[in-house]
């Protein structure tokens, strides 16, 4: 069997683990069976420097990649925004689009491939912390906000940095079959399949900072009273407020719901205990104002799509409780 050809594209600034986080994955595969044949590609000669300071000699300048491409990845980093202004390379991006069978983004790449028109009328994802810009600049493009990664039809986009390496193994089980994607997984010692979505990584308390300083009175006393009687009576009477006005005026600046945004405190609260103690599940639920397991396990499965129990046993330092 042919090694498939994958081409990353590069380009100044770009974040150094987009690139070399699915390269191992594709890497790993060579060593078992014929795998990929691996290209970097860059607008411009001569060696390109990554955020952080590393450099990368690109195989390969724009114009003298040619012929059929398996699988074309641009990666993303801060360079992205010089690099989508960059109208040859988003030509010949759109241009190469056309004769590689998958399409693909790591992280903010996903800029790329939208400024190219390779979004359009598709799901998507990118950063977490850059899928509203994305959704703004590109509304032709259906933002899922979540996902570690969005596959529709040939072109696929991943979530921030290490999530590339998830879309990587999907890629080689596409190819290669489950057995191969989970030895490689056992190799690099990852999830086969990721369980829950990048809001489990991102700030759960995504809240605007209101411009009231009543309000954010209460969301400071909320987080050092998250086991306290938090409803909207409690805490409108905390801002001075009638509970129709507080819920009205609180939502509108807050962009929750009072009840949508004490459930986040208290997930996020209850995320840093069971990453960094041993402290039981139970008590870790009643610390936090879930008052039962049971509550906090839905309000779990609600937010990060993964149990308490599951949260611990992936991120915690203890392991389960």
């Amino acid at each position: 069997m042919a090694e498939r050809r994958v081409v990353f594209v590069v380009f100044p600034d770009f974040q150094i683990l987009d690139l070399t986080g699915p390269h191992e994955v594709f890497t790993q595969v060579g060593r078992l069976t014929p795998g990929y044949l691996i290209q970097t590609v860059a607008a411009a000669p001569g060696t390109v420097t990554a955020r952080g300071g590393l450099t990368v000699t690109p195989t390969m300048v724009i114009d003298e990649c040619e012929g059929p491409v398996d699988t074309l990845i641009a990666v993303g980093g801060r360079g992205t925004t010089a690099a989508r202004d960059d109208a040859r390379l988003m030509d010949w991006l759109a241009s190469a689009a056309r004769r590689s069978r998958r399409v693909a983004s790591v992280c903010t790449g996903a800029f790329l491939l939208a400024r190219a028109g390779l979004l359009d009328g598709r799901r998507a994802v990118t950063h977490w912390s850059s899928c509203d810009l994305l959704a703004r600049l590109h509304p032709e493009v259906t933002v899922d906000p979540d996902p570690i990664f969005v596959r529709d039809g040939q072109v696929w986009t991943s979530a921030g940095v290490t999530a590339g390496m998830d879309m990587a193994l999907a890629m080689v089980e596409e190819d290669h079959g489950a057995d191969m994607a989970r030895r490689i997984a056992r190799q690099l010692v990852m999830f086969v399949q990721r369980p829950g979505g990048q809001a489990q990584f991102s700030t759960q308390l995504a809240a605007q900072r209101p411009a009231r300083a009543p309000l954010r009175e209460v969301q400071e006393w909320i987080a050092e009273h998250l086991a306290a009687d938090l409803t909207v009576p409690v805490l409108a009477a905390r801002a001075g407020m009638s509970e129709r006005n507080f819920a009205r005026v609180f939502t509108a600046q807050a962009g929750l719901t009072p009840a949508a945004y004490v459930e986040s405190a208290r997930v996020e609260a209850a995320q840093r205990l069971l990453e960094t103690t041993d402290t039981t599940v139970d008590a870790i639920a009643r610390a936090c104002g879930f008052g039962t397991v049971q509550t906090m396990h839905r309000c779990f499965k609600r937010a990060l799509r993964v149990t308490p129990g599951q949260y611990r046993g992936h991120f915690s330092a203890h392991g389960p409780g």
